[in-house]
């Protein structure tokens, strides 16, 4: 079984991966939060710096871009290429409004012929392998069966099938029927990615889909990143792990961002996940969501490692 790590705007950053990748690894591909290029088709100093090699040493990592303009994901293929990568995801699933409402991510599905225009274009231009991360539709399921028609018809590195809707954001379930369709009809390798939080959820999707080979996590792995260590291997929760994990991740955030608050910000994000994994969380939550100061920050978090256990299902 190989495991990816989801893209996650604004989380999975360098920073995270690093930390990530130190403490946990297991992970056979990262892939970058979603870049996005400028009218004059340059990128942005956040993302160079997020996908520039120096900053990845040691993972597999894949950038992602987001755009329905052929030529500029053309571009941005030429510059990325030119970092060592040989691979490039298209994000055809990111469900935010302001995304959508530009016919990007998800919004893209809705425009079935401009969207078989696009792929015809950049695969016939292509520097290097393309792979999808996708979504099954806009407004409904039955909008991926018109799909997986079109992805069928060009030699995709892999297509990773988050099986909800646009509209359902992350509420609702995968729609497993609709998945189980697209394994039997793709003519591409299929990495399933959505709702994998526990042992027990991999176990019944595994049971289910014992073909499948590929699974990527986001927001489980968030929650806990030693989740593939407890797949693999059945390894139980290490809380001092779980602890330097943070550390790292928060002092490297602390080298690269200021003010404070911005820090702060970051880790906020962060806990939205990791404390869900700990007993009796909701009150520690509640206080680092409040904190304004990193001291009241950092009292917080000691508490909730020394008082609370980490319980993975």
């Amino acid at each position: 079984m190989k495991f990816y790590l989801a893209p996650l705007e604004g989380i999975t950053g360098y920073i995270y991966r690093n930390a990530f990748h130190t403490y946990y690894g297991q992970v056979d591909k990262y892939f970058s939060p979603f870049i996005t290029t400028n009218s004059d088709l340059a990128f942005k100093n956040k993302d160079i710096k997020d996908i520039h090699p120096d900053n990845n040493k040691g993972m597999v990592l894949i950038p992602q871009l987001l755009t329905n303009n052929a030529s500029s994901f053309i571009s941005a293929s030429e510059k990325i290429k030119q970092y060592g990568y040989n691979e490039i995801n298209l994000n055809l699933g990111c469900p935010s409004g302001t995304v959508v409402s530009k016919n990007k991510g998800s919004g893209f599905l809705a425009l079935k012929e401009e969207l078989d225009r696009f792929l015809e274009e950049i695969f016939e231009k292509s520097v290097t392998e393309i792979s999808i991360k996708t979504r099954i539709g806009k407004e409904q399921p039955e909008e991926f069966y018109d799909l997986i028609q079109i992805y069928n018809k060009y030699p995709l590195k892999e297509l990773i099938i988050h099986p909800r809707i646009q509209k359902d954001f992350y509420k609702n379930k995968p729609n497993l029927t609709v998945f189980a369709d697209a394994l039997k009809t793709s003519k591409n390798p299929v990495c399933y990615n959505g709702d994998i939080f526990t042992l027990k959820d991999f176990k019944d999707f595994n049971q289910r889909f014992p073909e499948v080979d590929t699974l990527m996590l986001g927001r489980g792995l968030l929650a806990y990143p030693g989740l593939i260590a407890a797949i693999k291997e059945n390894k139980q929760p290490d809380k001092e792990v779980f602890r330097q994990f943070h550390d790292r991740v928060y002092e490297d955030y602390r080298k690269v961002l200021a003010p404070d608050r911005n820090v702060l910000f970051k880790m906020k994000e962060l806990w939205i996940y990791m404390s869900t994994v700990f007993t009796d969380y909701e009150k520690y939550l509640k206080k680092i969501k409040k904190s304004e100061q990193l001291d009241s920050y950092e009292e917080t978090v000691e508490k909730l490692f020394r008082e609370q256990e980490i319980v993975i299902e």
